[in-house]
């Protein structure tokens, strides 16, 4: 075992009964103040490369921490902190005379508060050049290794990681009120930080072995950042918060700035991931509104304007108060299709800034930029879907497929007309985002009627014939899952339904295509299913 006193005589050791604070920060933000006040406080400081240069250049007093080890800092600072003379005054406890007599025999003195925070692993990964030996470099050992110490010991040692905190502690030691309380939350707030620093790591280095959600890990390793309180939750008197994943830097909160309106709450940001969740499945400008979490009405056309406007006339009773989201820029034509419609959210990628001086006359409507262009796919790639569950989660793989109408099987004699391609696609997109069991009609590029989250899916379709009224006749009918009985077919011929898109899989499925060449109404299988639950 390594005799620190023997083997470091010129080693520095604090003066009998004095405060001593070791300081190892990549963040430099309110250093010199903290050093400056603690020097005040008769505190003697000992730091680390970096941070002793930072405090020393403004005139604060510190002591180099190889002059406290003995020990020069080793392998391009890979090794500076971890010494037995550090750790030792760290974990030693005060009150176990057996812990004061070592570190009296071993000349190593005691450190009353740890000031540390970590090398930039995430904002390094972040950069588009970043490789994995530069990744590597940037993963601190030293740091975590204090900070974790530091808390462990947290009743006799003061740790602080967030520069936030420094002022708080300042004046606790100033007027001498560091409470166990103040500890105990410092501690926690430590541990917070290394194991969010970890699973960074963890994150960043697992997927570059899986390539995206296609293996599921054993061991699930979750990081997030806090990137906004909400207003609220589903309800008022609940607390939300939306976190942000780091890593990802497409989907609703990867790129969103609120341009203006209220503060956005739980619902808010909920639907609006639902709107543009669907509206990023067309190539073509598109609109979808939500309510609910669920689409109310979804427009395709030649223009974003056109497409608000067929958003809108689908369901004009339903989009009142909703979300819409659109898949391209937002501009002064698209504002004047939307000037006499109330919504609580607005989402695209960029606005002109004449949609913008439009639309700042509805002072309480919350506009977002997503800041790119949503595409198919763009919701959905390098994330996993989680759902929390009593006792853990559920895990899968986002329910994206790049399917193309053309290679869907017609199964019944009476074949679509091609120019209801286009409504077909409209109609099987959309569905996929509404609760099962899920029914949409779509004609002359919006949809007419939705209907789902009903307990069997010909209710759905009644709901969404009602919906969709004389509009229905010649129209097409989506399902997002087999059908399996007649009822649903009869529904649809009775509203005039011309074509029926669904996946088929039934082992009843004659007993639907049988109903349909009886009903005249052409039928289509997909071949893929797509529930929401």
């Amino acid at each position: 075992m390594l005799n620190t006193k023997n083997a470091n005589p010129g080693k520095a050791t604090p003066p009998p009964g004095s405060k001593r604070a070791l300081l190892s920060v990549y963040d430099k933000n309110g250093l010199v103040e903290l050093g400056q006040g603690l020097a005040q406080a008769g505190w003697e400081l000992v730091s680390t490369g970096g941070t002793a240069r930072t405090l020393r250049e403004a005139g604060v007093p510190v002591t180099e921490v190889e002059r406290v080890t003995g020990f020069p800092e080793m392998l391009d600072g890979r090794v500076k902190t971890l010494h037995p003379v550090l750790f030792g005054g760290i974990l030693g406890r005060r009150d176990d005379p057996e812990h004061r007599e070592q570190l009296r025999q071993h000349g190593i003195g005691w450190i009353d508060l740890v000031v540390s925070n970590l090398y930039p692993f995430r904002e390094t990964v972040d950069r588009p050049d970043v490789t994995l030996e530069l990744a590597i470099e940037n993963i601190d050992i030293g740091g975590p290794s204090l900070i974790r110490a530091a808390a462990k010991n947290y009743r006799d040692v003061l740790i602080v990681v967030d520069p936030a905190e420094y002022p708080v502690v300042l004046q606790a030691i100033r007027d001498g009120a560091v409470t166990d309380d103040l500890r105990y939350r410092l501690a926690w707030q430590a541990f917070a930080h290394t194991a969010a620093y970890d699973a960074a790591i963890s994150t960043w280095l697992g997927g570059r072995i899986n390539q995206g959600p296609a293996a599921l890990p054993d061991k699930l390793v979750l990081y997030f950042e806090k990137s906004q309180a909400l207003s609220y939750g589903e309800n008022p008197h609940q607390r939300a918060a939306a976190y942000r994943d780091p890593f990802y830097h497409a989907g609703l909160l990867g790129g969103m700035r609120q341009l203006q309106g209220k503060p956005l709450s739980f619902n808010n940001l909920n639907d609006a991931q639902g709107a543009v969740s669907a509206v990023a499945e067309f190539s073509r400008p598109a609109a979808v509104a939500v309510k609910h979490a669920t689409p109310c009405g979804a427009g395709l056309a030649d223009t974003v304007a056109e497409a608000c406007r067929r958003a809108h006339d689908a369901d004009p009773v339903s989009i009142y108060g909703g979300i819409l989201a659109v898949n391209g820029t937002f501009d002064e034509a698209a504002a004047a299709a939307l000037r006499r419609v109330h919504l609580d959210v607005l989402v695209a990628p960029e606005y002109t800034p004449e949609a913008l001086t439009a639309m700042a006359r509805k002072r309480d409507l919350r506009v977002l930029s997503t800041g790119a262009r949503m595409t198919a796919g763009y919701q959905a790639l390098g994330a996993y879907d989680l759902k929390r569950i009593g006792g853990g989660l559920l895990l899968q793989e986002p329910d994206y497929l790049d399917e193309e109408p053309e290679s869907w099987r017609p199964v019944t004699k009476l074949h679509p007309a091609p120019g209801q391609l286009a409504d077909m696609e409209l109609a099987w997109r959309v569905v996929k985002h509404v609760r099962s069991n899920a029914i949409v009609i779509a004609g002359g590029g919006m949809t007419l009627g939705i209907g789902g989250g009903q307990t069997n899916r010909v209710e759905s379709a009644r709901i969404a014939v009602r919906a969709a009224g004389d509009r229905a006749r010649g129209a097409v009918l989506a399902s997002d899952a087999f059908i399996p009985f007649a009822d649903t077919v009869e529904v649809a011929a009775e509203a005039g339904i011309s074509v029926i898109v669904q996946p088929g899989g039934s082992i009843r499925d004659q007993e639907a295509i049988d109903a349909a060449e009886r009903l005249g109404i052409a039928m289509v299988f997909t071949g893929a299913r797509h529930l929401r639950h």
